[in-house]
């Protein structure tokens, strides 16, 4: 599966993360690796949250901690 998640740098240096594809699922972290890894398991848990609340009984395929993610680095800072 393949996600879309943004990450921007805060003006604290903490790394925030928003999977674009999943409204509402985001995440944090120190460096770029944590929050990728943080975003990972947000999105797992999101669309696990999504079944059950849709009511459905699907069986999730097993991820093997390993997820495609498309990644839009912003950093707030304009360039000319």
């Amino acid at each position: 599966m393949k996600f879309n998640v943004t990450v921007e740098i805060g003006e604290d240096g903490m790394y925030m993360t928003e999977c674009t594809d999943l409204p509402g699922c985001l995440s944090e972290g120190e460096t770029l690796e944590e929050v990728i890894e943080n975003i990972s398991e947000a999105i797992v848990g999101c669309l696990k949250s999504r079944l059950k609340m849709a009511g459905q009984h699907l069986e999730i395929p097993a991820f093997q901690h390993k997820l495609d993610i498309s990644i839009d680095i912003l950093t707030g800072k304009t360039h000319a």
